[in-house]
């Protein structure tokens, strides 16, 4: 197989993204889109190569809308020889209905304030997560995608798909329909709405901006991840009850401790820095088989381990494989302790800087 081409279906925002930093790294790119218009112009700006599907790329990645990424996922599968992987933004449905070792789920948090290909930017990837699911897939296929992954300059994060659709609607869905929510009522006041809007300081502008989104994706969005989206809402609207009794009543002391708390919540938000010069190359003995690396990375990121590079080596005999990470020294003995308690072996070479 060509070892750096790929294709990308779905040319919008994040398909075009990911086209374009793939071809910034030397990929030679296909594309398509169900949109005619779209994938002829996405050809002729040049963030395509070819217009299309590559049977032998080595990567394809599934950009669509979540109510079509299954069929597209399959398809891909069924007419292509290399890994699959996906974007979308929920995991459980996708994962359930498709089981292969040569797809890994996927989820760039990433975006733009811009739709479409205008918005499409070759660094929209570079320092932002990657939430990879592996379901069913194969260790080779799983050390490929993140391999990418990683080249587009992103830090990759495994978790069980179920467990993804539960944070990304407390971190994402959630906060979206809130903020519809909030610039509803602000719209509800017709007749001060522009007195009202003109007023707006920068903390009611900060938590409506995400409202000013294409709205059509979210209706995929809260069909596909119903359940924990509303379990989440119901927190919130219980969260927010709460304190309004605590205003209503004149709490002062514990409006306080609330507010105060959420300030060192916020303050404590893991911030996105670069790999650190103190590196310790971790290598894990693993059996050969589908799941070995996704254990282990899914104990990284429970963890809070970062893993800069990824590789698994395959033995020349029998039916061991070696999964390779570069970490943090400073999460050397954080991670190598949660190793053995799984039963692996690890074993911790410490890089020079």
């Amino acid at each position: 197989m060509p070892a750096r081409v790929a294709n990308v279906v779905g040319l919008g925002l994040i398909g075009g993204s990911v086209a374009l930093a793939l071809q910034e790294r030397g990929w030679t790119v296909w594309g398509r889109d169900l949109d005619a218009s779209r994938q002829a112009e996405a050809y002729e700006r040049g963030i395509i190569h070819e217009v299309g599907t590559n049977a032998d790329a080595s990567i394809s990645f599934v950009a669509t809308p979540a109510d079509e990424s299954e069929m597209t996922v399959n398809d891909l599968l069924h007419n292509t020889h290399g890994v699959v992987t996906d974007v979308g933004s929920v995991k459980s449905r996708l994962m359930s209905a498709v089981s292969s070792p040569r797809f890994v789920g996927g989820h760039p948090m990433a975006g733009s304030e811009l739709d479409g290909l205008d918005g499409a930017d070759s660094s929209m990837f570079e320092g932002a997560i990657w939430v990879l699911t592996p379901g069913a897939s194969s260790d080779d296929t799983f050390a490929t995608v993140a391999a990418v992954v990683n080249t587009l300059g992103a830090e990759v994060v495994v978790l069980p798909a179920d467990r993804h659709d539960d944070l990304v609607a407390v971190i994402s869905h959630v906060p979206h329909l809130t903020a519809a929510t909030l610039m509803g009522l602000a719209d509800s006041r017709s007749e001060e709405h522009v007195a009202l809007l003109k007023l707006a300081a920068g903390g009611f502008r900060d938590m409506t901006r995400i409202a000013g989104g294409r709205p059509e994706i979210w209706l995929d969005v809260c069909s596909q991840n119903q359940t924990a989206i509303v379990r989440a809402l119901s927190e919130l609207i219980d969260g927010l009850t709460s304190m309004r009794d605590v205003v209503e009543h004149g709490d002062r002391n514990e409006l306080l401790e609330r507010l105060s708390r959420a300030r060192r919540a916020r303050m404590n938000l893991p911030s996105r820095v670069g790999p650190s010069t103190e590196l310790t190359e971790v290598r894990i003995p693993i059996p050969d088989r589908p799941g070995g690396a996704a254990e282990v990375l899914t104990l990284a990121g429970e963890l809070g381990v970062n893993a800069y590079d990824f590789e698994v080596v395959h033995s020349a005999e029998g039916d061991r494989g070696v999964i390779v990470l570069l970490i943090e020294t400073a999460h050397a003995e954080l991670f190598r302790g949660g190793l053995l308690a799984r039963n692996f072996k690890p074993a911790l070479q410490r890089l020079s800087s």
